[in-house]
């Protein structure tokens, strides 16, 4: 048996047998007792199979698998640092609210809601729990979830533009035109964004900054044609930070292996507007 496997036939008991906060200890022990954390990967497999089982009965135990989920959630960063086996549960919260999202049409408003103030937790696992959050429902409900997620961007923190970015920046939601071009044009508008920030040196900038330097690639790689032609109008302008960005995309091999002629071209406007 794997170990998803194994996982799976261990909590399924747990979950679909008494599914209420009153009854979930053996539940959160199990969680904690298997998260690999401290550590440097938690096990984001078991936090994938809780996901599946929350999507996969939600329709039967809407109302307790909320309650479940929101509880682990609302876990502090003070009872619950960064790399500490409680910062499991609301890593798992948080995927297990965009799977409930994603199997339940009535509770996906609530879902973006609350995956939205958890983007800009100050714990970077629970911040990467929200863009699988998003995945999940976006792959479910892609049309209304763009939509919403778009809107974040006109009026979102950094770290909200972070986990947009992020979401959209998966292979497995990238196969169809329409998403492929919007994913696309959600970067334009957080890149003008970021090129607006004054002060840059300030950690959620940092973060942004790291984010786009892997997810632009990406998203180029599913529409190369517009992707490296936005790429070749960001090379002209003159700014260090989107440079860094520039560069660090150009060097992933989705984009350096299948596309070599592109990236020389990209890297020789670059290479021309610095030296002008």
């Amino acid at each position: 048996m794997s170990k998803i496997s194994k996982h799976r036939s261990d909590l399924e008991p747990l979950l679909s047998r008494n599914p209420n906060l009153a009854s979930y200890e053996h539940l959160r022990q199990y969680l904690l007792c298997h998260s690999a954390l401290p550590g440097r990967r938690g096990n984001i497999e078991l936090a994938h199979v809780f996901g599946n089982i929350m999507g996969d009965y939600a329709d039967v135990y809407e109302d307790e698998y909320w309650k479940v989920c929101q509880a682990f959630l609302n876990i502090s960063v003070d009872e619950a640092p960064v790399n500490t086996a409680k910062e499991f549960l609301p890593f798992c919260g948080v995927i297990g609210i965009g799977a409930i999202g994603a199997t339940l049409p009535n509770r996906c408003p609530q879902a973006l809601s609350l995956l939205r103030i958890a983007a800009s937790d100050p714990r970077w696992r629970i911040r990467e729990a929200v863009a699988m959050g998003l995945q999940r429902m976006l792959s479910a409900s892609p049309t209304n979830c763009l939509e919403v997620i778009n809107d974040w961007v006109d009026s979102a923190n950094l770290l909200e533009m972070r986990a947009t970015a992020a979401a959209v920046a998966e292979p497995l939601l990238l196969h169809n035109e329409v998403f492929n071009q919007s994913a696309l044009n959600l970067h334009k508008k957080i890149i003008k964004q970021y090129l607006m920030i004054e002060e840059r040196k300030k950690e959620n900038a940092r973060i942004l900054r790291k984010a786009l330097g892997y997810t632009l690639s990406v998203v180029v790689s599913a529409i190369p044609e517009e992707g490296f032609a936005f790429m070749a109008v960001l090379s002209e302008i003159e700014d260090t930070d989107l440079a860094w960005i520039l560069r660090e995309n150009l060097k992933k091999k989705r984009l350096s292996y299948n596309y070599p002629d592109r990236v020389y071209h990209i890297k020789q406007l670059m290479r021309k507007n610095a030296s002008t």
